[in-house]
């Protein structure tokens, strides 16, 4: 039997999974981060670490497999979005990297839209200036960091790093550079407009390749401290939403993913780059070959439970505690939640504001303020729904992964609230997964994504809407959504407290 390995590289650890060639999950290893945050707003983590940690993933794996080394074929990679790594001339690392969800950035997105202007940038990228992206993040390294960036040949990508590690050979690829604001998202080529006028160097953009592309193999040296082959293939992958979507087959129109992660995704498929959301949906190439995807963001989706449990309830299981939320009722007694731990996306790309609770009396329990945190992350990725259909998106039919998916009761609160269909499928092992099925593809196993999905993707079960309850989460929505434009102006004088 032959195998393929999947890696994904999230915020929090890096995932490894041995998948055969029947899509059948044989092994897997997980390694956590950590995560350093010097002051409000600041998150970075040490791209060493990174690259530390995968390699004692896989060679955890590679050691629990029963077969040997040689029946590994090919390896590809899922990583999080956005995160800025900087190389010197010699391929060191010259500072932490500067991730997805930092907002030290704001003043730098501002410079863009006054530089580029807000229309010609979506014109170019499709996307609009905001924190989490790769560019404003340069751009700050540029303004308040100029020796290192002095310094920095190439910044990369955090999985398109590992990888490099793994090789010796620098690429990025098209669904992760979408992230950066310096891609042309329809042209699939760095854009020279945006490097020339904000005065990034063009050579500092990385040689661009398509997420199935074969990149090299394994340097003798990882091989050897893993347990591998030299002879591994090594297939670039794609981003971690991008990936995702190939893990739950969403490669033609007709179905969403939801994802829920330390972020939140809400992602369709697309086929035309020349779609319109003006900055309020984002607008990404897939990881799939000459097509797109649309996606709307909450920042703050899975961390929002996890910042709950960890500061409230400590000791408790998770799958415990979100059990708790059949003791409460939709609404959850009145309480409201808003996620934006750490700022908000979609459809608010909103640096400054803060999650807050609302309505809160002392006839609450613990199940009604649980069932609020996961009613208030799903209301959030709601809004990204209402986004795709207010543009004529039939959205009857949601396929759920992460962590979101792992819970029934959640499942069925987002198929209550999304008055959607939600799927679960058999083998949910999300970004990891699509990764494993790129390199399945690149191994020759199967001609197309297409292909590979149909032997290794398949439904578990669904869930279906509540009547009852979606039409009463229907009356709940507005006030959620007030709760932003009420709690904006509060959050904005409080921000001083947070230095």
């Amino acid at each position: 039997m032959e195998y393929c390995i999947g890696v994904d590289l999230g915020t929090s650890a890096v995932k490894a999974i041995l998948v055969n060639r029947h899509g059948g999950i044989c092994g897997e290893a997980s390694k956590p981060f950590s995560i350093i945050e010097p002051h409000a707003g600041y998150s970075e983590q040490d791209p060493r670490e990174w690259a530390e940690k995968t390699k004692e993933a896989i060679k955890e794996l590679v050691g629990g497999h029963r077969g040997g080394a040689d029946e590994i074929k090919g390896i590809s990679f899922s990583g999080q979005m956005h995160g800025l790594v900087l190389l010197d001339g010699k391929g060191e690392v010259l500072r932490n990297a500067i991730l997805w969800n930092d907002t030290r950035t704001t003043e730098q997105c501002r410079l863009i839209n006054e530089v580029i202007g807000k229309a010609r940038l979506l014109e170019l990228v499709k996307n609009p200036a905001l924190e989490g992206f790769t560019l404003p993040k340069l751009l700050w390294i540029k303004e308040h960091e100029q020796e290192v960036f002095q310094k920095a040949a190439v910044f990369l990508l955090p999985k398109d790093y590992v990888r490099y590690t793994m090789t010796g050979r620098i690429h990025s690829e098209y669904s992760d550079a979408a992230g950066t604001l310096l891609l042309d998202v329809k042209h699939k080529t760095w854009s020279s407009e945006m490097c020339r006028r904000l005065g990034i160097p063009e050579a500092m953009c990385p040689e661009l390749v398509e997420s199935g592309s074969f990149v090299g193999c394994l340097t003798s040296k990882f091989a050897e401290e893993t347990g591998l082959t030299p002879e591994v293939k090594v297939f670039a992958g794609g981003a971690d939403n991008a990936c995702g979507a190939v893990g739950a087959g969403i490669l033609q129109e007709g179905t969403a993913l939801c994802s829920i992660g330390t972020s939140g995704v809400v992602l369709s498929y697309e086929k035309d780059p020349d779609q319109q959301f003006r900055g309020n949906i984002h607008l990404f190439n897939h990881a799939a070959p000459d097509a797109y995807y649309s996606m709307g963001v909450t920042l703050s989706a899975g961390r929002s439970f996890s910042w709950f449990k960890d500061v409230f309830a400590k000791d408790e299981a998770f799958d415990s505690l979100i059990g708790e939320v059949e003791e409460s009722r939709p609404g959850s007694r009145g309480l409201l939640f808003t996620p934006y731990l750490s700022g908000e996306r979609t459809p608010h790309a909103d640096a400054e504001i803060r999650a807050s609770f609302i309505g809160m009396d002392s006839g609450h329990r613990r199940a009604d303020v649980v069932r609020s945190v996961i009613e208030g992350i799903t209301f959030s990725l709601h809004e990204s729904i209402e986004q795709f259909r207010a543009r004529g998106k039939n959205i009857s039919r949601v396929i759920s992964i992460g962590g979101g998916a792992k819970s029934e009761e959640w499942l069925q609160i987002q198929a209550d609230i999304f008055n959607a269909e939600i799927i679960r499928l058999k083998s949910e092992q999300g970004p990891a997964f699509g990764a494993a099925m790129i390199a399945a593809v690149g191994c020759g196993w199967f001609p197309t994504l297409e292909a590979c999905a149909e032997r290794f993707v398949h439904i578990k079960e669904t869930f279906q809407p509540r009547p009852e309850y979606s039409g009463q989460y229907q009356h709940i929505f507005p006030v959620y959504r007030d709760v932003y434009r009420y709690t904006k102006p509060l959050n904005e004088r409080l921000a001083f407290l947070r230095e």
